[in-house]
């Protein structure tokens, strides 16, 4: 379902991006670079034994995620609360966020806990955000509003990275009076990503409605949320476009998913890149997936979410195929750049897709769905990445690996039918900000 009214409300959509923009700090900061690494680095016993902790952390949260985001998004569906929701995993992943300042060197348990149920909270807030795409974007629109909403998140990751850097984890004398001693400074910068996350989740917050449907009588309940699950898992059939491209991207988002996780361990151990390397690494492929997200937005609109994808995959495949088989660190940094500019696109275009296939009154739940097909099968790439490099004794065979994800999550794609799809919108009144 999506809003087929076709006038776009500038500050309904500008107030609903900046949360992406707020978010983007705990997955660059806390997830990625510099709270990970301090984990391994200095929290945890060894950088081995931390790293297997960490990955144990991330893959328990996301498959909770995986499991509750159906249910939860047909609760919100039920009483057309999504909104309370969202502040709720906001103000969990937030609260957490702040707890991560107290956890000292050997702390290894009290920073997981905090760590996998923020993380949890995130994602879950992720679900309700992306629930407000179909009333928000007309349907002409759609694409470069999903674009320029994935493009202002990185934004938002790499200017709050920045600023810690220059603040907090760089300097000899970090600011606000932090000492190095037992790692104080690094720890504050989780204080700087909630503080961030919380200011800039505001706009969405205090000036975004939630819609309203006609809905059915009764409070909104937990047997009633289960009812209406059931109901949909019953009529799946009325929802085969939906169900094609969530299995197409179970897969692909496997192999997407592996390039994140092993980039720069790749680039470290195929290629000996330095920690300062790896993090300039990071930066530029998030520059240049901001960037497409941007771009290929426009693309998305006239050509659609299906086709977007499909040259994505194509582009995603021949970065693999050039880190796997390139001896040329210059060739290497060419396939991160391309890794960047169709990964942004790719994610965005998928959102995209779904909002375009969602029925009205389903938002939640079905953007539930959207989560479970990215989180509940997370571990097969990895998995597959480290078996082939065990196997053929190279990382290079794990980079190859990926192509077989965005290969099989291709070809399932193909026998997506896009304009069957949207055969269940239904038009909507635009969303409208508060005041």
């Amino acid at each position: 379902m999506t809003n087929d009214g076709g006038a776009v409300n500038r500050k309904a959509v500008f107030a609903w991006a900046m949360y992406d923009f707020a978010n983007s700090a705990f997955t660059t900061l806390v997830v990625t670079f510099i709270y990970a690494t301090y984990f391994t680095q200095a929290i945890a016993p060894d950088p081995i034994s931390g790293t297997v902790l960490w990955s144990r952390a991330v893959t328990i949260s996301a498959l909770a995620v995986a499991l509750l985001s159906p249910f939860f998004g047909a609760l919100a569906d039920s009483g057309q609360r999504r909104k309370y929701y969202l502040i709720i995993f906001t103000v969990l992943s937030i609260t957490c966020t702040v707890a991560l300042f107290g956890p000292l060197p050997g702390q290894v348990y009290p920073a997981l806990a905090l760590f996998a149920l923020g993380n949890f909270g995130f994602e879950m807030g992720c679900v309700f955000y992306n629930a407000y795409l179909p009333d928000l974007a007309p349907a002409k629109k759609i694409g470069r509003i999903s674009g320029y909403s994935w493009g202002i998140g990185y934004v938002g990751g790499l200017a709050a990275m920045f600023l810690a850097m220059i603040t907090m984890v760089n300097p000899e004398t970090p600011w606000f009076g932090l000492s190095r001693n037992l790692g104080e400074n690094i720890r504050a910068t989780n204080l700087l990503t909630a503080a961030w996350f919380a200011i800039f989740s505001l706009p969405l917050i205090v000036l975004v409605k939630d819609p309203h449907h006609p809905s059915p009588a009764g409070q909104p309940s937990f047997s009633a949320a289960i009812a209406d699950l059931a109901k949909t898992f019953h009529e799946l059939r009325r929802y085969e476009q939906i169900v094609r491209f969530l299995l197409a991207r179970l897969l692909f988002n496997d192999g997407l998913i592996t390039i994140f996780a092993f980039g720069g361990i790749y680039a470290a151990g195929t290629f000996n890149f330095s920690f300062q390397e790896i993090m300039y690494f990071g930066i530029v492929l998030n520059v240049a997936a901001g960037a497409g997200a941007f771009a290929f937005g426009y693309y998305d609109d006239i050509h659609g979410g299906k086709n977007t994808i499909i040259l994505s995959l194509i582009g995603l495949t021949i970065a693999a195929s050039i880190a796997a088989v390139t001896t040329s660190r210059g060739l290497f940094w060419l396939s991160g750049i391309l890794v960047g500019l169709f990964s942004g696109p790719n994610q965005s275009a998928s959102r995209s897709l779904m909002a375009r296939f969602i029925p009205t009154d389903k938002e939640g739940q079905f953007f539930g769905f959207f989560a479970f097909s990215g989180k509940f099968t997370a571990f097969l790439g990895p998995l597959l990445f480290g078996v082939c490099t065990e196997i053929f004794g190279t990382q290079r065979a794990g980079v190859a690996s990926v192509i077989l994800f965005f290969a099989a999550g291709g070809v399932i794609l193909l026998f997506v039918d896009e304009k069957k799809g949207c055969l269940h919108h239904s038009q909507q009144t635009p969303m409208q900000p508060e005041g």
